[in-house]
């Protein structure tokens, strides 16, 4: 006997919404209605976790979770008191749900079930709430905005009265009641669709950006010199990077190094705008204060430290001195990493393209710099060890016959 034979089941949620909307499922998730964990358990069903009444299928892995609602007792993200009882109903379990378009359902003979508008929302790409309970829990306002990045090339909206129900939630602090580690993980989602710009910006509109990540937040309205960045607004220039990271690489850390690498511009004193001379210095310590906060990987935190600090001098490269270049090498650890050198070069190189006007213009200081590397790490360290009799000035002789190296490949690019 099948394990769900007998049972009164309804795909649900995202296997839904995308299977509507033409897309590859990511997922399956399943509703069981009338049942009890007792029973899911004689099925053979294993249970995962012990907040929800959510079961794995015994052989396709599905996760099939007993239909339930949910109350509100306390702040943030874990305060809620779950009902599962074989007296829920599927329309009871799909209005606890985030958005209308999260909130249909199939019947096993495909019939779509839609008793909160979400075919019409799919229809006119609106990201809207279910019921007021939207506000219980301040995940959704980031779910939401995850959302609206990955369905922006169908160019979904927020409703309206969901954009003022958001704001109501940041301006209650239900926001800053949020777990930074979840934070994390649905701006790491984020991050990682095609444009993730929607995430932060629909952030952004209804207030959360400031209390999240008020880092990002202050650089829009500042200006950059228009010479360099027709766009001048460096909010807007970031946003643009970002993207432009997501089109050049499938990294996580490229794209977090992206969103991080002018975080300085936004504490440029007034007197001197619209440049920002220091603020690669400064931008290191605020991605330092944003990992902290976050709890953020630390493959993600270098790479973001070291491209916040040295993407103003690889755009430079062709101006600076052999000696500098080689300093730059060693301080980004390109000789001993250079896999995640690279990194900083695409990084460096959605900054240089992400500006209006210069996204398909080519970025040949990073082959400049692809070049150098390889020249410095053709030097035969061992050898000049070897004989160099005094061990004290194997640093030295190393570090000129690098710089030599340098020169010679720089000459050949003339």
């Amino acid at each position: 006997m099948s394990a769900t034979q007998g049972l009164e089941t309804y795909l649900v949620g995202g296997a839904v919404r995308d299977q509507l909307l033409g897309r590859a499922a990511r997922e399956r998730d399943y509703v069981v209605i009338g049942a009890t964990a007792e029973e899911m358990l004689d099925r053979g069903f294993l249970q995962v976790g012990k907040d929800f009444p959510v079961f794995l299928h015994p052989e396709t892995k599905d996760e099939y979770a007993l239909a339930r609602t949910e109350r509100k007792t306390a702040p943030g993200y874990h305060g809620f008191q779950v009902h599962a009882e074989p007296d829920v109903t599927l329309e009871q379990d799909l209005m606890r749900r985030d958005l209308t378009i999260n909130a249909l359902a199939l019947n096993p003979n495909g019939g779509v079930i839609d008793p909160y508008g979400g075919l019409a929302d799919l229809e006119a790409r609106i990201l809207r709430h279910v019921s007021p309970a939207f506000c219980e829990d301040p995940v959704r306002i980031l779910r939401l905005a995850r959302f609206a990045a990955r369905y922006a090339d169908l160019d979904f909206q927020v409703a309206d009265e969901t954009l003022v129900l958001m704001r109501d939630m940041v301006d209650a602090g239900e926001v800053d009641a949020l777990v930074p580690e979840r934070v994390w993980q649905e701006m790491s989602r984020a991050l990682m669709e095609d444009r993730p710009s929607r995430f932060f910006e629909v952030l952004r509109d209804c207030g959360a950006l400031a209390r999240l990540l008020p880092e990002l937040e202050r650089l829009w309205g500042v200006p950059q010199p228009e010479k360099w960045h027709p766009e001048i607004d460096a909010g807007v220039h970031v946003m643009l990077v970002v993207d432009m990271a997501a089109r050049l690489s499938g990294d996580l850390e490229v794209r977090f190094a992206a969103l991080c690498h002018d975080l300085g511009k936004g504490t440029t004193p007034a007197d001197i705008l619209p440049r920002h001379h220091g603020h690669e210095e400064r931008g290191v310590a605020l991605v330092d204060d944003v990992c902290e906060r976050f709890k953020i990987p630390s493959r993600c935190r270098e790479l973001a430290r070291i491209t916040a600090g040295s993407h103003g001098l690889v755009h430079k490269v062709d101006e600076l001195r052999a000696s500098t270049i080689l300093d730059l090498l060693e301080r980004a650890d390109g000789i001993r990493r250079p896999a995640r050198f690279e990194q900083m070069l695409i990084a460096c190189e959605a900054d240089y393209r992400g500006r209006t006007g210069h996204a398909e213009r080519p970025y040949p200081q990073a082959d400049t710099l692809r070049l150098l590397l390889r020249a410095v790490t053709a030097v035969d360290v061992g050898g000049i060890a070897r004989a160099t009799s005094e061990r004290r000035l194997i640093p030295e002789r190393i570090r000129a016959v690098r710089i030599a190296a340098i020169k010679g490949a720089r000459q050949g690019l003339a």
